[in-house]
């Protein structure tokens, strides 16, 4: 049997990590706020997505949310140890997947499981390589699909994951912004949900 044993909050507007939560089993309600997203550029680079998912936690360090699971998270790929956000132009989302061409990067998703004002965190690691990519392809991609609010502007669930992705090593969901098994096994340890026969 599944049993939730917490009241969980998912401070996340992103449409697919919704999706990829209720997946998985659990009911949780929806609460935002915004936080900027600003880290030193003395961090490694490996640590950029706990760093940040744990300053997204930082509003719900208050007494009302005591109770509750509050589950944050950030995503971004590392190419040649650089880290790539999130577009700001079309241009900018075009050189990036052009950037990603015939190479191999890795998408790092951090999450942080807050639960009594103790921040529970982890980050999970995917390979991912592309085949090349020609400009017309790239600017055909960021302009019907508007990956503008992706890390490293690419969805692996779109037009460009279908046709130019060659190789993937690790969780496909953790490209898509969430590591659903180890959520699940973290859930579980921690005693947030529990399944019994």
């Amino acid at each position: 049997m599944f049993k939730q044993n917490h009241h969980i909050i998912l401070a996340s507007k992103s449409p697919r990590r919704q999706e990829l939560l209720k997946g998985i089993g659990v009911q949780f309600d929806i609460e935002t706020r915004n936080v900027e997203e600003n880290y030193s550029d003395d961090l490694d680079v490996y640590q950029v997505p706990v760093f940040l998912s744990e300053l997204k936690s930082g509003p719900f360090l208050n007494e009302k949310y005591s109770g509750s699971v509050v589950i944050t998270s950030d995503t971004v790929v590392i190419l040649e140890g650089s880290v790539l956000g999130k577009p700001k132009t079309e241009k900018e989302a075009v050189l990036m997947v052009l950037s990603l061409s015939g190479k191999t990067h890795e998408v790092v998703t951090g999450v942080s499981l807050l639960i009594g004002g103790v921040s529970h965190s982890f980050s999970s690691v995917t390979t991912v390589t592309f085949d090349a990519v020609t400009l017309a392809e790239a600017e055909y991609y960021v302009k019907e699909f508007q990956p503008m609010d992706k890390a490293g502007s690419y969805g692996i669930q779109e037009w460009i994951g279908y046709t130019k992705i060659a190789k993937i090593e690790g969780c496909y969901y953790n490209v898509m912004g969430l590591p659903l098994r180890d959520l699940y096994n973290k859930l579980i340890s921690l005693n947030v949900i529990s399944l019994t026969a």
